[in-house]
């Protein structure tokens, strides 16, 4: 059983930002400056939730997915609260002969209930890695790009996404996850983002408070793996 301080949805978290304009720059810009704030506020506070959602700590902040222990343990043989990882035996790299079989391995690892909705997540670096895997015999490549409008791109039959937040290549690192996300990893995401105008505390300038308060966490520890980039 977990302990209360490993439960993902114990706390939620806050963060925080307030920019300002003039009375008079809004009311006189040609642009909509009030409009153009609240993106460019929504993507920073995006940008920072999808990095949370992957390293963070969970000290006043989401426990990242890539942040949990990992064993080469098969479900049912390790204990709560710890990834399985496959190992490609490569220092930062895949193995050098076959280095595709990995990606079998993982896969092979889950439970078929996980495969419907499973994806890979992984950093661009890795994937220009893996577009150089051919299938012994054929030749082709596995990497199957999207070539429909809409359509996300295919490694093996399961679609990937690309996440700068995933940790580098290098030894040891696990650069390459793969499963059910959306099974695995439970966001929590109290009122999504929230803004109070405040144009009496600091005149002539108008404030915005923009605050969203959000937690996370894996909650499902055989639904995601990784392929652990070293022995």
């Amino acid at each position: 059983s977990a302990a209360s301080s490993d439960y993902p949805l114990r706390d939620v978290y806050k963060r925080q930002v307030e920019p300002k304009a003039t009375q008079q720059l809004l009311e006189d810009a040609a642009v909509d400056v009030e409009a153009w704030l609240a993106k460019k506020v929504a993507d920073k506070i995006a940008r920072g939730q999808n990095r949370r959602f992957i390293l963070g700590n969970g000290v006043n902040e989401p426990r990242g997915l890539a942040t949990y222990p990992t064993a080469a343990t098969g479900d049912g043989a390790r204990g709560w609260g710890t990834l399985e990882h496959v190992a490609t035996g490569a220092a930062g790299v895949f193995a050098a002969s076959n280095p595709a079989d990995i990606l079998f391995d993982l896969i092979g690892a889950f439970k078929d209930a996980y495969l419907q909705n499973a994806r890979f997540l992984t950093r661009r670096e890795v994937i220009t890695l893996v577009r150089k895997f051919k299938e012994s015999g054929t030749g082709q490549y596995l990497w199957q790009p999207g070539l429909q409008a809409g359509q996300p791109q295919q490694l093996l039959g399961f679609p990937v996404t690309i996440a700068q937040d995933m940790p580098a290549l290098s030894s040891g690192s696990l650069s390459l996850a793969f499963g059910d996300f959306a099974e695995g990893y439970q966001i929590v995401d109290r009122l999504g983002i929230t803004t109070i105008r405040d144009n009496l505390t600091l005149k002539p300038y108008v404030k915005f408070y923009t605050r969203v308060r959000f937690g996370g966490g894996v909650l499902n520890f055989e639904a995601i793996k990784f392929v652990k980039f070293g022995a």
